[in-house]
């Protein structure tokens, strides 16, 4: 099996983004709701989708003159965050043509320090509540408004690594991107024409200067997605560990790393692809806790 290589999908994003736009208005339509309401942070995932939500609704509402479905979007800043993420997330809303709304969050953060300062004093546990209290107004505004959280992972990210927060960005009604790995949402970021955004460093805006990659050593578009599309095509994980396409990879991830940031996460490139399959595990846990239905969509292997 090792000398196999492994396959990484390919799209037709005209096609895909029909199959998630439909999958969209399903879910809503079906429920009886208005429409959806979406955290926009600036970045990539939450970018491409609010504007396949929005590309949706659009085409629905074409056809359905009685009925209109409305995507609104919520910039949910806390101090930690950088003025130009907020001020990219305003850019896209209204790029898109959408209702937004900001809403400062430090006061509930600073009220949530009040009522529990030894889990707000651990930088983890921190960015853990601010991202439970960011769902809570999402859930809040979307029930008075009768509509659905719209989630914005990926499929590297929540299903492949579990790089999310389990009651806070991963509580979502819908996953339109579930199905999508990272480079695939940056490849539909640009046929939305969003080419701006669409290779941003991705961060969970959780922490000053944090990164997805500095947290977890690894970039989602090399060795996360060899590693979960090795696994749909039955390598084992032992397999998978020492096949020479992710040792190469894991190996170019480690000596990035070590030059961005002057240190080493990982000793070596079986250590890392080790920490992929363990978090790949707890990944599965999670997605048993909270699993929102994802659009089924049409991929190609080469």
């Amino acid at each position: 099996m090792i000398g196999r290589k492994i396959k990484l999908a390919r799209m037709n994003p005209v096609l895909v983004a029909r199959q998630i736009g439909d999958f969209l208005v399903k879910e809503i339509v079906d429920e009886g709701k208005t429409g959806g309401v979406i955290g926009l942070s600036g970045g990539v995932d939450s970018t491409t989708a609010a504007a396949l939500a929005k590309k949706a609704f659009g085409g629905y509402n074409l056809g359905n003159p009685k009925v209109s479905l409305e995507l609104v979007g919520y910039l949910l800043p806390s101090k930690l965050n950088d003025k130009a993420d907020e001020e990219d997330g305003r850019k896209v809303a209204e790029g898109l043509g959408i209702r937004y709304e900001l809403i400062n969050i430090e006061p509930l953060v600073e009220a949530k320090a009040r009522v529990q300062p030894r889990v707000m004093a651990s930088k983890f546990h921190r960015g853990n509540q601010i991202s439970e209290l960011r769902a809570g107004v999402l859930h809040g505004q979307a029930a008075l408004e009768n509509k659905i959280v719209i989630g914005t992972g990926n499929r590297d990210e929540d299903f492949g690594v579990g790089y999310y927060t389990l009651f806070g960005d991963g509580a979502v009604r819908v996953s339109p991107l579930g199905m999508l790995s990272k480079r695939l949402v940056r490849e539909m970021a640009v046929y939305l024409r969003f080419p701006d955004l669409a290779y941003r460093v991705s961060s969970p805006g959780l922490e000053p200067g944090q990164t997805a990659f500095k947290d977890l050593g690894y970039k989602y578009e090399t060795v996360v997605e060899l590693f979960a599309n090795g696994l749909e095509q039955g390598f084992g994980p032992e397999e998978l560990i020492k096949h020479p396409q992710l040792l190469e990879e894991a190996e170019r991830n480690i000596l990035e790393y070590n030059e961005t940031f002057k240190c080493a996460k990982f000793g070596s490139a079986e250590e890392l692809l080790r920490n992929i399959w363990k978090r790949n595990n707890s990944a599965k846990g999670k997605a048993r806790v909270v699993s929102p239905p994802m659009a089924k969509i049409s991929l190609e292997y080469d």
